[in-house]
Parts: C-alpha cells; sequence; structure tokens
C-alpha cells in the first residue's frame, strides 16, 4: 500500500535532515517546486490569494476556496503539500470541518494560527491575537477532529512581532502541549529572532524564510544545525514570478514584440511541464 502524504513527510522530519518546502501560489507552481527537486511543498495563503483574487493576504478567502487550492495542488504534485489552514475559519465546528475537509483534499499537513479573524499576513503590522489558552482549546478540536486519519497538525503563532519572542515561545509550549505535531513561530524577521526560537522552543519546529528579510543569510543546513524540522519559502516563487511578469510585460509594451522579453519556457518546455503527453496517450487510446 502507498504510504500516505502525511506519512511521507513524517518520514521525512524523522530522517533528521530538514525539509525544505518552497511555497507555491498554484498548481503549476507546485508542479515546478517538486520538478526541482524539493521533497514538499507549502501552500502559501498569501500566494493562494494573490493567484485567485489579486489581492493582500487579509483573511479574504473562504475555507472552500482555501481547500479547493488545496485539492487542486494535491492532484498536480506528488509531494507532500503543506496547507495554510488560516484560523480554523470559526469556532470548534468550523475547525472540525476545516481539518475534515483537509483531511479529504489529501493534504500532509495543515497549520492554525492563533490571530484574531480576519487574519493576515504574519509579515504585516496590526496583528491581533486571541488568548492563548482559548486557542490552544482550538488546536486540541483540530487534533480531535483529525481521528485516526492521518493528518500533521501544526500549532502556528504569530505572537514574536506584537508580543515578543518570550511569549511567542510560551505560546508554542503551550501548543504542543495540546497535542499538535510541530509549532511554528511566523513572523520572523531577524536572524536574532530566529536564533532565539530555536533555543527556546523545544521538539518538531517550522521557520519561515522571508525573502527581504535578513533571515535570507541563513541556509537550510543552518536551521537544520539550529534545530529545525521543516523550512517554509512562502514568498519565493511567487514574488520571482510577479517580477518576471512585470518585466516580460514591460519589454513587450516597449518593443512590440516579445523577442526581448526575457527567458522563459519554450512551448514544449511548458507541454512537458503541465504533462500534455499523458493526456494525448488518453486520447490515443480512448479518444474518438
Amino acid at each position: 500500500m502507498t504510504a500516505s502524504p502525511a506519512a511521507r513527510l513524517r518520514a521525512l522530519i524523522a530522517s533528521g535532515e530538514i525539509v525544505m518546502a518552497p511555497g507555491a501560489p498554484d498548481s503549476i507552481s507546485a508542479r515546478i517546486v517538486e520538478q526541482s527537486g524539493f521533497p514538499a511543498v507549502y501552500m502559501t495563503g498569501l500566494g493562494a490569494t494573490a493567484s485567485r483574487l489579486g489581492t493582500p493576504d487579509i483573511g479574504l478567502l473562504s475555507q472552500t476556496e482555501m481547500t479547493e487550492h488545496a485539492r487542486n495542488m494535491v492532484r498536480a504534485t506528488g509531494i507532500p503539500v503543506i496547507a495554510d489552514a488560516d484560523t480554523g475559519y470559526g469556532g470548534p465546528s468550523n475547525i472540525h470541518r476545516t481539518v475534515r475537509e483537509y483531511v479529504q483534499a489529501g493534504v500532509a499537513a495543515i497549520h492554525l494560527e492563533d490571530q484574531v479573524a480576519p487574519k493576515r499576513c504574519g509579515q504585516l503590522a496590526g496583528i491581533r491575537l486571541i488568548d492563548a489558552e482559548e486557542n490552544a482549546r482550538r488546536l486540541a478540536c483540530a487534533v480531535a477532529a483529525r481521528g485516526d486519519d492521518d493528518l500533521l497538525i501544526i500549532g502556528r503563532t504569530d505572537a514574536i512581532g506584537t508580543l515578543g519572542p518570550d511569549e511567542a515561545i510560551r505560546r508554542a509550549a503551550l501548543y504542543r502541549q495540546a497535542g499538535v505535531d510541530l509549532v511554528f513561530v511566523d513572523g520572523i524577521k531577524t536572524i536574532a529572532e530566529v536564533e532565539a526560537v530555536a533555543a527556546g522552543v523545544e521538539g518538531p519546529k517550522v521557520v519561515s524564510i522571508v525573502d527581504g528579510n535578513e533571515t535570507v543569510k541563513l541556509t537550510a543546513a543552518d536551521l537544520q544545525a539550529m534545530g529545525f524540522s521543516v523550512v517554509l519559502y512562502a514568498v519565493t516563487a511567487l514574488f520571482s514570478a510577479t517580477r518576471a511578469v512585470a518585466d516580460a510585460m514591460a519589454a513587450l509594451k516597449r518593443d512590440g514584440s516579445p523577442a526581448d522579453a526575457g527567458r522563459r519556457h519554450s512551448y514544449a518546455e511548458y507541454c512537458a511541464l503541465v504533462d500534455l503527453p499523458s493526456h494525448q496517450e488518453l486520447d490515443d487510446r480512448f479518444g474518438g
């Protein structure tokens, strides 16, 4: 029997080698992550919001939109998908449904955060947090909703930017006691904060490296040595893609031709990326 995505992610974590999971804003980006040789992919809420709505990550996507996005990403790839599940989209019954929807979508892991709804990207100012003990109960609800199904649950706190590292570390410990598989202090912007979390948070933990702050100086090997189990690169693909599209469109507008619009896939490379040959084979076998 083929191991579940969650089982494969657990095995990657148990190996002791840090799991590098680049963020993908959409299914085609997730496929590129897989073809580049990464063992897992991160369905970033910021990327999902950008690709579906073209808006900031301020809690505009619904539970059903996020789980549909996750389901499509799972279909497009063969590697474990770690998915953003925001705040769980409501009270205990909403959290229960959220977990069940993500289980059915086939993701390997979800993370749930301790923000007041509507949530916002962990890198933004103005984040408001719910009571830590209340969020621990919400995470315990998520663990109970998982039941016997194989899904890793990650307890995320966004406290570091508003209440500081000590409170973030305290919350991480509390969330671990609630039964989550990993903890995740998001909103880290400095190397000193990475080091504080590494030293203060016990057990399997996640870190997010965000393009544009000084933490990009830390390699995956550095983070592994600090004790992190998973590293997310949430915006690298998204920011690279939007910059490339903007540059290509500027060249096209300037020149009236795409001839000098920068590097891009050929049509043949694109067809290989979207696996056109398998669809042609189906048509050859069963088409009219």
